[in-house]
This record gives C-alpha cells, sequence and structure tokens, in this order.
C-alpha cells in the first residue's frame, strides 16, 4: 500500500519553440490541459506498474475537480483518502519542441494537518510506504511526529520542490528514501567547485539516496557506504514533464513488492525513460511495456549503456 500526499493539479501546457526571456513574447503552437500534480501523477504510475495506491491531497467539490478525481479511480488509484473541502490548483507548464519543460504552480490546500490524518489512517490500516514531496519540508515533520506510527509507515520523499537546505537535510533525516536531481542537490548543499557526494550524504543522514541526472543515469547510495549507478534509457524525448513522478511512482511500486532499492531504480529509469516518449505529465508506462524495455535495453544489439555497480 502507498499513499501519495500531495500536489493534485490541472496542468496548463503550451507547447512553444524555444524558452522566453524577460519580456519576451512567445507564441505557442498549441496549448493544451491535462491532469497534473507530483503525487497524483506518481499515484499513477505507481499503480500502472501494479501497485496498490491511494491519493491523500486536497482538492476541491467542483465539476472540475470531480473529473479529476475520477481519472485518478480510472486508473486503480483509491481516492477515498482524497480531501475535498480546499480547491484544485493550476500548473503552467512551457514546453520547447527537445522536451524541456518550466513549470509555474501555486500551492495547495494540504496542510500538516490533512497529512497527519492520512498518516494515522495509513499507520491503523496496517501500514505502508507514504509519499511526500519537496514542497512539504519542514512543516510535514510536525505532521509525522503527531501521527506516532510506531513503524508501520515508511516514508519516501520526492525533494523536488525543497530550496532550503536545513529544510532539505530534515526530509533526509526523517525518511527512508529520498530521491533527489544532481542539479538540486549541487544547488542546496555544494560549495564552489565541489560536487556533492550521494554517498556522504546518505552514510551522514541514514538513508536511501537516489540522486538522478537526466541522460546520464542514477546513483542510489546506502547508509553503510555502497552506491549502484544504473543508466537511463535512451529515448527521443517528446516531453520530459512528469518523468520524475513517474520515476518515483514506479520506484515505490517497486520496493512495495519487497524488490531491492537498486532492482527498484533499475525498473524505474526505464519507466522514466518510456513517460518522455509521451506527451503530458502521465505518460507512464504499465509494466509489461517496462518489461519489454527492459529486455531491449539489456540486448546487445542495442548498444545502449550496461548497469554497473560501484564502490
Amino acid at each position: 500500500m502507498i499513499l501519495f500526499c500531495g500536489y493534485a493539479n490541472v496542468d496548463v501546457v503550451a507547447r512553444i519553440p524555444v524558452m522566453p526571456n524577460g519580456g519576451d513574447r512567445v507564441h505557442a503552437t498549441a496549448i493544451d490541459y491535462h491532469h497534473g500534480g507530483m503525487a497524483a501523477n506518481a499515484a499513477v504510475a505507481a499503480a500502472r506498474m501494479g501497485a496498490t495506491a491511494a491519493f491523500g491531497g486536497a482538492v476541491g467539490s467542483t465539476a472540475l475537480d470531480g473529473e479529476f478525481l475520477a481519472a485518478l479511480t480510472a486508473e486503480g488509484v483509491d481516492t477515498a483518502w482524497c480531501h475535498t473541502d480546499s480547491e484544485l490548483s493550476t500548473c503552467v507548464i512551457l514546453v520547447t519542441p527537445d522536451g524541456e519543460r518550466s513549470a509555474i504552480s501555486h500551492d495547495d490546500g494540504l496542510d500538516h494537518t490533512r497529512v497527519a490524518a492520512g498518516v494515522r489512517r495509513l499507520a491503523s490500516s496496517g501500514g505502508g510506504w507514504l509519499y511526500l514531496d519537496g514542497y512539504r519540508w519542514p512543516g510535514v515533520a510536525r505532521a509525522l511526529a503527531e501521527a506516532e506510527t510506531d513503524g508501520r509507515v515508511h516514508v519516501f520523499v520526492d525533494l523536488d520542490g525543497c530550496a532550503d537546505p536545513a529544510a532539505a537535510r530534515l526530509a533526509l533525516t526523517t525518511a527512508h528514501h529520498v530521491v533527489a536531481g544532481r542539479a538540486q542537490l549541487d544547488s542546496l548543499f555544494a560549495t564552489t567547485g565541489e560536487t556533492v557526494s550521494a554517498e556522504a550524504l546518505a552514510t551522514q543522514h541514514d538513508v536511501v539516496l537516489l540522486v538522478t541526472d537526466g541522460a546520464d543515469g542514477w546513483w542510489l547510495a546506502t547508509p553503510d557506504g555502497h552506491v549502484e549507478h544504473g543508466a537511463a534509457l535512451p529515448v527521443e524525448a517528446l516531453d520530459t514533464t512528469g518523468a520524475g513522478d513517474c520515476f518515483s511512482g514506479a520506484y515505490l511500486a517497486g520496493l512495495d513488492a519487497g524488490r531491492p532499492p537498486a532492482e527498484a531504480a533499475r525498473t524505474a529509469a526505464v519507466a522514466a525513460g518510456l513517460s518522455c516518449t509521451v506527451a503530458g505529465a502521465r505518460g507512464a508506462p504499465d509494466g509489461r511495456a517496462v518489461e519489454a524495455a527492459r529486455s531491449r535495453a539489456a540486448s546487445p544489439s542495442t548498444g545502449s549503456t550496461p548497469m554497473r555497480s560501484t564502490r
């Protein structure tokens, strides 16, 4: 069981020839509307991989909110955990032909009290995995303390959205597993000219830390100092929106199924790569598509970079 607590959005996706600079006027080739939100996207990805997924975000009670929840339900995500006394957020996403994206969003109504209620319910239902995004820190630490789960809830944090080093360190210390982009870790922790060591952060904070770096693949560091590296799936990207959410959802699905973290990461990397070949934030593939792509990538004729393990 995985409970996803985080953003629910309506994404307004503008496809543009180039990213604008300040004061520029750019004509979009298309403007589309999609359901999105980090946690909701990740929940869909997990469900498509066969996990039991629930969404515990905050939305409203309008017809638009009902359509959003119905879309999650159609994907097999349990929305009975959702708070419907707030409002659905909007995210404006700019996408260029090469897949580059920029996003503009605003806060939702998922405060620490609502998160704590979901965590208590998860614990009383037998426990499981809790997904949190980086925007919730440091405030969500209070929710976890109030919930008193007695070890029945395992915390996963997608650090995306966390811009404060102290809040990020609190997330690293609190969570069991954390995923973050290489550029984000560098901006949070690196001094000039220094590369942040995933191994050092994992050991210092007693956490399994996944570092993703686009086409350069991923690194997984464990508290005992072990570091594993895996390749990204080579694809021709159409839209990278939601690829990180897909990675998180697929990784959690693997953990929830009892797979070792490195194996879950390998599967998640393939799922995230495939998601970049589909327009919109919910291009996550199902388990059969992921296994087929893994088989093709493992074939010597593909020329793809093999997975490798290092210490």
